[in-house]
């Protein structure tokens, strides 16, 4: 295990611990470079993107919504990377620090070509650096925590989501501003800078930071199984004279840890519930947005740009965040138990009113119409209900029911739903595409929606028959005196 000059376990305190500014603040600026990034990337395909003399090469909707999925699905793929090399080699310090810069160039590589080489390079830079730090980030947060003031972890998750939804919603506001008035050298240079910020924010909080070391490769290994178990298992087998095959049962038997896997196990049963509800989600960046266009953005005495609709989702974030903690949650639990399991639950039947409200105004749409924007806002708040409810609880549960040294990769149980979800739409959206980049007509307009809302309400009914059964375990890091 490699020597570090920084403190190795929590300060024991019932207080928040230090260093948590640091890293909220690290979080925000990084969210904001993300999803300003993010943002604008489909409406960039569609209307931006140029070959290599300088011409336009726009893409059809469906192949920018295949090219977004692809991407999103990369980013919540790659932290099973960093999770491994964070919790076995490097530590969580180092990697966040590294591929922050990474993450970096990813922006600025954006920033200065506008070709589709340029958009390769750039958003896989910006996916080894934002998908590797995931698990590592969030993983950090918690093991700042003992067991002394575990009951605020509740409290610095849902902070924790508070900053990341600070910062999507100015970046949100301002990028797609930015790249309708400027162009997309600057408005993807905007957040290149943030991320840098982000970077130099993390670094700063170094020494109050509790650093848990890696575990190193061979016993990271024996998390889960134990060679040096399994060897010696077959020479005492040998000594004794019982038969090979036998003693290799024996020894295969005793090397699993059954704890850890069985851990793992159960956090692995939420992933494809999960999975689906971000496969419906992730599509406010894209086929919301391409639906915005065609409806009455006017709004407030001002016309709104279809990448700027996206901001309410942010605001209602730190909306509803207090509201469900302090004012939902409390009155529901008068009548019932509000378990994490039920508010997991709640967010997947959330999900589908919201796709229905989607389908019924892009319904209208497909009749001519241009329905005010404000249906889709309605759709936004119950939107935003389920990620509240889904999310939060989804990200404080991957942390605690991870086993102390496997919490960055753990971690991937939460993340990994997100690429999975987003696989899937990508894989639908290649799939129903016509030759020339045009939806088939099966698929065309609400018919969509509607499609995505019957798989959203399927997985909910399963979640209703399967949640019953889960059995966890919850798992916190131990302390240091102060």
């Amino acid at each position: 295990m490699p020597k570090t000059k920084y403190r190795t376990t929590p300060i024991k305190t019932d207080k928040m611990p230090p260093g948590i500014l640091f890293i909220v603040g690290n979080e925000a600026a990084e969210r904001f470079s993300y999803y300003g990034m993010n943002s604008i990337l489909v409406i960039f395909m569609t209307q931006y993107l140029m070959n290599t003399q300088g011409q336009p090469a726009h893409m059809t909707d469906a192949q920018a919504t295949a090219w977004y999925s692809t991407f999103v699905s990369l980013v919540y793929f790659l932290p099973i990377l960093g999770g491994i090399l964070a919790d076995a080699v490097f530590g969580k310090y180092l990697i966040i620090l590294l591929l922050s810069i990474v993450y970096c160039f990813g922006h600025f590589t954006l920033a200065i070509d506008d070709t589709r080489l340029g958009l390769i390079i750039g958003l896989v830079l910006i996916a080894m650096g934002a998908g590797g730090i995931k698990p590592c980030v969030s993983a950090n947060v918690g093991d700042q925590f003992c067991a002394s003031n575990q009951h605020l972890l509740p409290n610095i998750f849902s902070w924790f989501y508070f900053s990341i939804n600070l910062g999507s919603a100015g970046s949100t506001l301002l990028i797609p501003w930015l790249l309708n008035r400027v162009g997309p050298s600057v408005a993807f240079g905007v957040p290149g800078i943030a991320m840098v910020i982000a970077t130099v924010v993390f670094w700063l909080g170094r020494k109050r930071y509790a650093h848990l070391p890696p575990t190193g490769l061979r016993t990271y290994t024996e998390q889960f199984f134990s060679v040096r178990r399994l060897l010696s298992c077959k020479r005492d087998a040998a000594r004794s004279g019982l038969a090979k095959t036998a003693a290799w049962l024996s020894g295969f038997r005793a090397g699993w840890n059954v704890e850890n896997l069985k851990a793992l196990a159960n956090l692995l049963i939420l992933v494809p519930f999960a999975a689906v509800f971000w496969a419906l989600w992730q599509q406010n960046f894209s086929t919301w947005v391409i639906q915005s266009e065609k409806m009455n953005r006017h709004l407030f005495g001002h016309n709104w740009l279809p990448a700027q609709i996206q901001t309410v989702n942010p605001i209602f974030i730190l909306i509803l965040l207090p509201l469900f903690s302090y004012v939902v949650y409390p009155t529901v639990g008068r009548l019932v138990k509000v378990t994490p399991l039920r508010r997991f639950g709640a967010g997947l039947w959330a999900m589908v009113f919201a796709f229905l409200i989607v389908a019924w105004i892009q319904t209208r749409i497909d009749a001519g119409q241009h329905p005010q924007i404000l249906w889709q806002i309605l759709a936004f708040v119950v939107l935003t209900a389920g990620e509240v409810l889904l999310s939060v609880t989804h990200l404080e549960f991957a942390y605690t029911q991870a086993p102390k040294t496997m919490k960055s990769l753990v971690m991937f149980t939460y993340l990994g739903a997100v690429s999975v979800g987003n696989v899937f739409t990508a894989l639908v959206n290649r799939f129903i595409q016509n030759p020339n980049g045009t939806i088939k007509a099966s698929m065309a307009g609400a018919a969509y929606f509607y499609f995505f809302a019957k798989v959203m309400a399927v997985t909910a009914v399963l979640w209703l028959i399967v949640s019953p059964f889960y059995r966890g375990k919850t798992y916190t890091q131990d302390e240091a005196e102060p």
